[in-house]
């Protein structure tokens, strides 16, 4: 009888603090053990890309020893250009999973909007591969990242655990920062109903020249007890279920409806 061998999933790992930030080393390490890690990230910050891609300019790629025992490469590319130079120059195949993070700051709500850290993790979503995104509500770089490690592990090992994933798979993690045995659980959530009320501080720099700088402050919105907002308020860690498909069905039936142009 033929025995059969199972392949190895292969767990891709990217991010938008850029290759050295301490959030994908706590990433690496939490995949460790669930199948082959290849790194694939920016060398340099991305925060705020959003969905960017590089096409005005080249883009570069260089092999570099970060992780023990894992493949890690950096790109001068955004999130989304790792995600794809991953899958076509890399590993040449699509991988069994990916994973974005973990972003240094939070990502719940409208924040999915614009995080490099999400973007990524859609990309991949986008091209049929299960992926997650992770983020911890703290900004600070020496932020302890150990009950965050914890939480990805459970997550990560869950998932891959499943007989059969959605291709499309997409899901949006949240995680409070606070000590591991104070984390009440995870919540399934929707996505809070909210926005930043902005401004821009109008400064002079050295030289006398006007500069501005982005400033805002976050609004909720939403009071349910369903969303991420909430959970995370409470110690929980969100999860939140997340679509490319932008179409609104509510509004396309009423125009359906309500407009004609014969």
């Amino acid at each position: 009888m033929t025995k059969v061998i199972k392949e190895e999933k292969i767990i891709l790992i990217t991010n938008d603090d850029g290759i050295t930030s301490p959030g994908i080393k706590n990433l690496v390490e939490a995949a460790r053990g669930l199948g082959k890690v290849v790194v694939v990230a920016p060398d340099k910050p991305q925060s705020g890309m959003g969905h960017a891609i590089t096409i005005g300019s080249p883009l570069r790629m260089n092999k570099v020893e970060l992780f023990e025992g894992v493949e890690a490469w950096q790109t001068s590319g955004t999130p989304v250009d790792c995600v794809k130079l991953a899958v076509d120059k890399i590993l040449h195949r699509k991988p069994d999973i990916c994973l974005s993070g973990i972003n240094h700051g939070a990502n719940h709500s409208i924040n999915v909007i614009y995080s490099g850290t999400m973007s990524a993790a859609m990309e991949a979503s986008i091209e049929g591969i299960p992926s997650i995104g992770f983020s911890l509500l703290d900004y600070r770089y020496e932020a302890d990242m150990m009950p965050a490690q914890k939480i990805v592990h459970t997550i990560v090992s869950t998932i891959l655990k499943q007989k059969k994933l959605d291709k499309h798979l997409l899901l949006n993690v949240n995680i409070p920062s606070v000590p591991y045995e104070e984390i009440k659980g995870i919540k399934i959530c929707k996505q809070a109903y909210a926005k930043y009320d902005e401004a821009f501080d109008e400064r002079v720099d050295p030289q006398g020249k006007k500069y501005f700088w982005l400033t805002g402050e976050f609004k909720n919105f939403d009071k349910g007890k369903d969303t991420d907002v909430w959970a995370l308020q409470r110690n929980y860690v969100s999860v939140v279920p997340v679509q490319f498909d932008l179409t609104n069905y509510t509004l396309k039936k009423h125009l359906e409806k309500t407009i004609s142009f014969k």
